[in-house]
């Protein structure tokens, strides 16, 4: 596995640089007041996807005491081997036509197939074409109760306003360089890797605020 993926957080204690979302979302996870749309905006690699699939996991937990997934439930363990029928995940970038998004809106009528909720990840969602998105604009007015959407984008000002009004946004920061030698001396560590603290800067330097790219960087020089 590529570090990216190795190292993917896989609970919100893990996240770096993030705390005033992970704060937020754990809050309404305790309180059990979730939303139908969430739209997670903000610069490549500063971790939406990975905090879209840690809220996914979290809320279909079986494990209900804590805001944490447990990371050892049977929804949990099939979300982290990418095998949950109840999170599914679309990528704008590649799926921007009109009878995709149709395709999916039919598939959002059947209940969840064990989960409590069906959650629908769509990252690059500035991508969608114009039908494309209003189309998804009439099922986010009236969404079924156990349907969660995540939208995520680099390029929020490029979305149709009216989507961006019918979700709970949350802009992400662009990660500093001292939170970007935070993870990937956490890694160097875990991989037995000796480094000397100014070449880890020179990588945290060149990631520009993106923790995947800092990893790719030091697959590299591994």
């Amino acid at each position: 596995l590529v570090l990216y993926r190795k190292y993917r957080p896989q609970s919100f204690s893990e996240i770096i640089g993030q705390d005033h979302i992970v704060q937020t979302l754990t809050n309404s996870i305790s309180a059990k007041s979730i939303s139908h749309a969430y739209l997670f905006t903000g610069p490549r690699g500063s971790g939406k996807t990975t905090i879209a699939r840690l809220f996914a996991k979290a809320i279909n937990c079986q494990d209900t005491v804590s805001s944490e997934p447990c990371n050892q439930c049977s929804s949990c363990l099939e979300i982290m081997q990418q095998k949950s029928m109840d999170l599914i995940e679309i990528d704008a970038a590649s799926h921007t036509g009109v009878d995709e998004v149709r395709e999916l809106i039919e598939g959002i009528k059947f209940s969840p197939v064990k989960s409590k909720y069906k959650i629908f990840i769509i990252d690059e969602c500035h991508q969608l074409s114009k039908s494309a998105a209003n189309a998804l604009l009439k099922t986010l007015e009236e969404p079924p109760s156990h349907v969660i959407f995540i939208l995520a984008t680099t390029e929020v000002h490029k979305m149709i306003p009216t989507i961006i009004s019918r979700c709970q946004r949350f802009d992400f920061k662009k990660l500093q360089i001292p939170e970007v030698i935070k993870k990937l001396e956490f890694i160097s560590k875990k991989e037995n890797i000796k480094f000397e603290d100014s070449a880890l800067s020179l990588i945290a330097f060149n990631a520009r605020g993106s923790f995947r790219d800092a990893e790719s960087l030091l697959d590299h020089c591994i």
